[in-house]
């Protein structure tokens, strides 16, 4: 009988399994013959740019998306593909103007600045751009406050009261659980390790936090000055005291145009557009739109884009991630492609192990002495994100970049009171050398074992700031006075002789077919590494991607702080890693 009803069960698994195989097939079908068709784009259309996702470097590829709620969640909206509609948009004769619709955005400043100069540049042409929002936080307003005209509901509001940086401590938690933190580092400011060393901000780590959002909160208010034409002083004035909380509140200080619903914006686009009141507005939204139309970049040579883009780790690496191995193998196939006559690395990344960055610097310099290699960085490009920049030709970033972070530190936990006094484990070992056992979490480290350690750190940073100084040009000493650890805005880096430009992908792009010796129209853009297949994706989506996503849905604003803990294991080694996860709003 056991037998029948477990055979029974399996025949029940399989033919539910077909079940579903066929379904997801199926659907993959029509969703992807949906999102594939072009769509008949009329004249006197409109843009709608409704950002209510994660803006990412690039979209992924999810034939799914909501569909079937597999990464729903987790999906985003890539920045190169906004670029890309707003420039296609800008030359295209059918497209009039931008509705702009900025929803619950989540991303770094640095990609807000880029796609806002994009929309000044859209703007130039003598298009028009309106943004709707029913609720503006910092960032939101921010992208929409580069528009001819900005529009609240007569009950809207409004954040506008200045920057916030706000980290969080582990020392505590680490303190009841009887878990000792052994710290070996370089550089007062690298403070990657203070949640786990202090209940509060080091000096030097308010230090450079307040002089970070000082030049941040500078440009933003600059942006915002140009666009609304408002005094400084007074925008100043107004976020201090938040005297623009409610739409009302926001026309009186200048903030926005006037108080509107969304059928009076449409009814605004229609006239705007020349559409009878009577008739649907004539609009287009993103996908369908570049689906409907070609790159501007139509040459016979290559330039490549390679992402690197989330923490670096050793290996291959996964998805959100920069494994050295599969990193390096891409860019060395690109180094030996003839047809690719010029690379440009955009990096977006707080850093990660410090061997893994070394190894894929190493393919970068090999790769500048073969043809030109440009870097663009965007929201993050410190530590480990700085050090595979730096062997570049040239560097580009943003003002509202974070980079530098020149520093590397190593951690032990020692976990003897936990196991012994709180959970009743005790550890016994046998052993060939005295230090066979140095990397059990049983015992604290011996004092030799800590100078072990910190030799080894102190020499990966004196590594970290020759190479430094080899791939800008600048000596030793140059290079350690902006380091020690410390994080600058691009604006700032740009002083310290860390960056080159100011300036976007674009820049990078202009930049790196210069070197080529390439004209606009003798170049094609190419984006790596690849992406992946819809079976590739769907399988991400099944797991590691819906378990991200079930995570954030469950913990949410304490989601941050589980996967601080969660990532303590890849914090093995030497680190050349972004002081704390920096969350500005």
């Amino acid at each position: 009988m056991f037998l029948k009803n477990v055979l029974a069960a399996l025949v029940a698994l399989i033919i539910f399994s077909l079940a579903v195989l066929v379904f997801l097939i199926a659907g993959i079908g029509v969703v992807s013959s949906v999102s594939d068709r072009p769509v008949n784009i009329a004249a006197n259309s409109i843009l709608h740019l409704k950002i209510d996702k994660p803006i990412l470097e690039r979209s992924v590829e999810n034939p799914f998306g909501d569909v079937f709620m597999i990464g729903g969640r987790n999906a985003g909206i890539g920045l190169k593909e906004l670029i890309q509609a707003i420039k296609r948009a800008a030359q295209d004769d059918r497209i009039q103007g931008i509705f702009l619709e900025p929803k619950y955005l989540y991303c770094g400043l640095a990609k807000l600045y880029e796609l806002r100069q994009e929309l000044e540049a859209f703007k130039e042409t003598g298009k028009f751009v309106i943004a709707y929002g029913e609720y503006y936080t910092e960032s939101e307003y921010y992208l929409a406050s580069v528009a001819d005209e900005v529009y609240l509901p007569e009950e809207g509001m409004l954040e506008f009261n200045g920057f916030r940086a706000e980290y969080n401590f582990l020392k505590g938690t680490m303190d009841k659980l009887g878990i000792e933190t052994q710290v070996f580092r370089v550089g007062a400011y690298k403070s990657s390790v203070e949640p786990f060393t202090r209940t509060e901000m080091s000096e030097e780590s308010r230090e450079q936090t307040v002089s970070l959002l000082r030049s941040f909160y500078s440009t933003y208010l600059d942006d915002i000055v140009r666009s609304r034409d408002i005094g400084k002083s007074e925008l100043r004035i107004v976020a201090d005291s938040m005297l623009a909380t409610s739409a009302k509140s926001a026309l009186k200080h200048r903030l926005i145009t006037d108080t509107k619903y969304f059928d009076q914006v449409i009814a605004e686009l229609k006239f705007r557009t020349e559409i009878d009141s009577t008739e649907d507005l004539k609009s287009v939204r993103l996908d369908p739109y570049l689906s409907s139309t070609s790159s501007l970049y139509k040459g016979s040579e290559k330039i490549a884009v390679i992402f690197a883009d989330g923490e670096i780790l050793n290996g291959k690496g996964n998805r959100g991630s920069i494994g050295s191995e599969s990193f390096s193998k891409q860019l060395r196939k690109l180094r030996e492609d003839d047809r690719v006559k010029a690379v440009v690395l955009r990096i977006n990344s707080p850093g990660g192990s410090s061997l893994a960055s070394d190894v894929i610097w190493r393919e970068v310099m090999k790769t500048s002495e073969v043809k030109p290699i440009i870097a663009s960085m965007s929201d993050l490009a410190a530590s480990g994100g700085y050090y595979i920049a730096m062997a570049c030709d040239s560097i580009v970033a943003q003002p509202l970049t974070i980079t530098g972070s020149i520093g590397i530190y190593s951690m032990h936990f020692n976990a003897q009171e936990l196991l012994e006094d709180k959970l009743g484990i005790t550890t016994d070992v046998v052993k060939t050398g005295p230090l066979s056992d140095i990397f059990t979490i049983s015992r604290p480290f011996t004092e030799y074992e800590m100078s072990m350690f910190q030799k080894s750190v102190n020499e990966g940073y004196q590594t970290f700031i020759t190479k430094a100084a080899k791939g800008r040009d600048m000596e030793v000493s140059e290079i350690n006075a902006a380091a020690g650890g410390r994080i600058w805005s691009g604006l700032q880096a740009r002083e310290k002789g860390l960056v080159d430009v100011i300036g976007g992908l674009d820049d990078a792009v202009a930049i790196a077919a210069a070197a080529a010796g390439l004209d606009d129209d003798q170049y094609r853009l190419r984006y790596y590494p690849p992406q992946k297949s819809i079976w590739e994706e769907l399988l991400s989506d099944f797991g590691g991607v819906y378990e991200e996503s079930r995570m954030k849905s469950k913990l949410g604003k304490f989601y941050p702080l589980m996967k601080k803990i969660r990532n303590l294991q890849n914090y093995q080694g030497l680190q050349t890693r972004l002081p704390f996860d920096i969350i500005i709003q």
